[in-house]
């Protein structure tokens, strides 16, 4: 059932966005621009916040669906490559279509070396640690509910927020085994506790990955 679920989710989310979601805005392409560029002057810091954290999010993932992804049909890569620009709307169908795997067969190419290091999740970490401080410290969360219930990108930004968040335990749950890690309630809960935040300390944690060949070490 998790696959229809996951496919129910994906066209839900779809649908929602389209039809259910606010009315653009004018100004929301300038916005996404302005954004992205850095030029934030009379941006709402919870506002900057979110479209930050967007961008961490699919690095964090990138760092265990690329692993979990090898040998998988259909490979990770895209989905990864897409969540970049549509964040959980491209990645939920591999996570839809992908099969458990526990074990990682090898080979580590130079890109699973690197999303395998912890460094990178370090990187990762106090980089979400910023962008959440940022929003929760200078962030005025009572103009962000506003332009959240007014303003499509903000509205369907902060959904996909959630849901990245929400999913993050699907592929979770063999990463762990992957690693030789217990599935300990405690551990999700941790990784949970803080959105985005649990995650890269995850990644900073965890240890590195055992690199097996087919037929080798069982």
């Amino acid at each position: 059932m998790r696959p229809v679920f996951l496919i129910a989710l994906w066209l839900g989310l779809i649908a929602y966005a389209a039809i259910l979601a606010p009315p653009d805005q004018p100004d929301t392409l300038d916005l996404i621009r302005r954004l992205s560029v850095g030029d934030w002057g009379g941006i709402n810091p919870a506002v900057i916040a979110l479209f930050s954290a967007m961008g961490i999010w699919p690095m964090v993932y990138a760092c265990v669906a690329l692993i979990d992804g090898q040998g998988q049909r259909p490979p990770a890569w895209p989905f990864v490559v897409g969540c970049f620009a549509l964040g959980a709307f491209a990645l939920l169908p591999y996570l839809a279509l992908r099969q458990p795997q526990a074990k990682f067969l090898g080979p580590k190419t130079a890109l699973l070396r690197l999303v395998d290091a912890r460094w990178l999740g370090a990187v990762l970490l106090v980089g979400a640690i910023a962008v959440l401080g940022l929003g929760l410290v200078q962030g005025d969360w009572a103009a962000f509910g506003q332009q959240w219930q007014t303003s499509r990108f903000i509205h369907v930004t902060g959904i996909d927020f959630c849901a990245l968040w929400l999913l993050f335990p699907i592929l979770l749950r063999d990463d762990l085994a992957r690693r030789g890690l217990p599935q300990h309630p405690w551990i999700y809960a941790g990784v949970m506790a803080l959105p985005l935040v649990g995650a890269c300390l995850y990644l900073v944690l965890r240890p590195p990955l055992p690199e097996l060949r087919e037929g080798v070490g069982g």
